[in-house]
């Protein structure tokens, strides 16, 4: 668990990403984001959090500017990076100012080993010897990718899968990871194994990170702050322990209560409703 100093550090540096009030619409009348604003810090560890159909992929797809493939368009707001405005970028010019994300899904090249799927992700990159000198750093925080380095990726594990999509994404030394959903699919172990190896990239080489995770338990423990999204729209933000600790966060999304209310934001209206009678 991440401590107060750490958490204090990270506020107070630079934000490196900044998404500013965006709306998105799907096939020109599905409107699907509505007014999502955030921010990822430098060297932090940001979550981004809610069920299915909240609106989570959808946000880093609008960073990452991989909507157009699904008739997807930021049609207000602005996206930034690095105080340059960004979403008018395409993929791969965003992966050259150091942003990358890791899909939902994991997305290996199945047919090709898990090696050659580490490397395809320096394939931008000149200079060998940075390039090995990266592949053993992968190898480091994933040592089952070296035990495993010549299978075919199709054939290793769900997830060895994740691993070996992190450990690509890596491979383009990035600054900051957009990261969709690691948890899924996977035993609750490999889960903390993902993210202890996130925790550690974060801290030990500085590795920024915006995750898009359902498991609000897990990924609370790691972030340092939290977004909670709701039918595309930001409900709640604040720090990571101050969002565990709120008694609407556990009742909704850590599952430490059974009064059965529908959403977080029915909490909200009736709390005000409550406050306005009395």
């Amino acid at each position: 668990m991440l401590d107060s100093a750490p958490l204090t550090e990270v506020a107070s540096r630079e934000v490196l990403l900044e998404v500013n009030n965006i709306e998105v619409i799907y096939n020109h009348v599905i409107l699907v984001l509505k007014g999502v604003s955030l921010s990822v810090p430098k060297g932090g560890i940001t979550a981004l959090l809610g069920g299915n159909g909240a609106g989570k992929t959808t946000t880093l797809k609008a960073i990452s500017n991989l909507l157009q493939a699904e008739r997807g368009e930021v049609t207000k707001g602005t996206i930034s990076y690095r105080g340059e405005r960004v979403q008018d970028l395409d993929p791969a010019s965003l992966v050259k100012k150091g942003v990358i994300q890791v899909m939902e899904g994991r997305h290996c090249f199945e047919h090709l080993t898990v090696e050659e799927n580490l490397m395809t992700g320096a394939y931008t990159r000149s200079g060998r010897a940075e390039v090995e000198a990266d592949l053993e750093m992968v190898y480091q925080y994933f040592p089952r990718l070296k035990l495993r380095r010549k299978s075919q990726a199709g054939y290793t594990s769900g997830g060895e899968q994740q691993m070996i999509a992190i450990g690509r994404a890596l491979m383009s030394r990035p600054e900051t990871i957009l990261l969709d959903e690691p948890s899924m699919g996977l035993a609750p172990q490999l889960v903390e194994e993902i993210f202890g190896i996130v925790k550690s990239l974060n801290e030990e080489q500085g590795a920024t990170f915006l995750l898009a995770e359902q498991n609000t338990n897990v990924a609370l423990r790691f972030a340092h702050y939290g977004y909670i999204l709701e039918s595309g729209r930001v409900v709640m933000d604040g720090a990571a322990q101050a969002l565990r600790e709120n008694p609407d966060v556990k009742e909704f999304y850590l599952g430490m209560s059974d009064e059965g209310r529908k959403s977080f934001r029915d909490v909200r209206s009736y709390r005000r409703r409550k406050r306005w009678l009395s």
